[in-house]
């Protein structure tokens, strides 16, 4: 009997609790929103997003909140709505018990500077774009360059991140110009040269046989020595010397994608030298010995 009224008592007090939401939830439901509150959750110094600038753009769009019932504002709508915006990169709306609506947004968050011709855009981590403008400046690495969706600026990220997480390569480097998916320019603050990289693979050897190249090479050749110093070859650096016009000699696909080079030799010369890259090092400072010319009895020898 005692256990059967101890149920009893249950039941009651979860058909109130029952009644007592769905109250609530009506009562909310048929409310009018009072305010709204905007919350930028990775506002800096760097700030280009405001609470009022986010109240305009829902304004310029037709989107009215205040004054609405809670039950009819559609917060999913809302969300996709403001997602959609260059300069955010989410967007979450939360209906308050005390009438108000809260938008939290995050701003998008440069990771790279694009200029492709006469337009110049920043660039998230996912790749998504936003108009550079006189009123915003991120310090952020500098990409010249067109992508696509075939060759999205993405592609290049990788690179651009062991350059920035290495200290010596992020005082060397100033800015990349993307000629074509092979062809992949590190511009250095070092006057003089341009290092092509290649293609976008690879890049940690690549930049092993650049600094050896540095330390080894540069130093007796002279800085301004070449123009260009391309690491793109398989075990091997080759460089353009300045004075000297140097016709191409190797032909590549800008779509092929070369393999992972290594450090085996280090060859300085011009693109020419490229189809002897398999044959040892030869040291130019000694001549080479004549060969042995047997006597004319030992031809005869030979011959018979």
């Amino acid at each position: 009997m005692k256990r059967l009224i101890q149920n009893s008592i249950l039941l009651v007090l979860a058909i109130a609790l029952t009644t007592g939401i769905l109250w609530a939830r009506g009562k909310s439901h048929d409310e009018l929103c009072t305010g709204v509150q905007v919350e930028v959750i990775n506002a800096d110094s760097t700030t280009f997003v405001t609470p009022k600038g986010i109240l305009n753009d829902l304004e310029s769009q037709g989107v009215k909140i205040v004054g609405k019932r809670m039950g009819d504002i559609d917060a999913t709508d809302i969300e996709t709505l403001l997602r959609q915006s260059p300069y955010l990169e989410s967007a979450d709306i939360v209906k308050c018990q005390d009438g108000r609506v809260l938008i939290r947004v995050s701003q998008l968050v440069p990771v790279l500077r694009v200029f492709d011709g006469g337009e110049s855009y920043y660039v998230n981590r996912a790749g998504k774009r936003m108009m550079a403008s006189t009123n915003y400046h991120c310090d952020v690495p500098v990409v010249q360059g067109h992508f696509t969706k075939k060759y999205p600026v993405t592609r290049i990220m990788p690179l651009v991140d062991f350059v920035e997480n290495d200290s010596l390569l992020r005082s060397l480097v100033t800015m990349y110009c993307v000629r074509d998916t092979n062809n992949i320019i590190v511009v250095p603050n070092i006057s003089g040269h341009v290092v092509n990289i290649g293609n976008a693979q690879g890049f940690e050897g690549k930049f092993a046989k650049l600094k050896l190249f540095y330390n080894k090479v540069m130093p007796q050749r002279g800085w301004n020595a070449f123009d260009t110093i391309s690491v793109k070859w398989d075990h091997q650096v080759v460089a353009t010397r300045r004075i000297k016009a140097v016709q191409q000699t190797v032909e590549e696909d800008p779509e092929d994608d070369e393999q992972f080079p290594g450090l085996e030799t280090v060859t300085v010369g011009t693109p020419a030298d490229a189809k002897h890259a398999d044959e040892p090092a030869r040291d130019e400072s000694k001549p080479e010995e004549p060969k042995a010319t047997p006597p004319a009895d030992e031809k005869k020898k030979k011959q018979q």
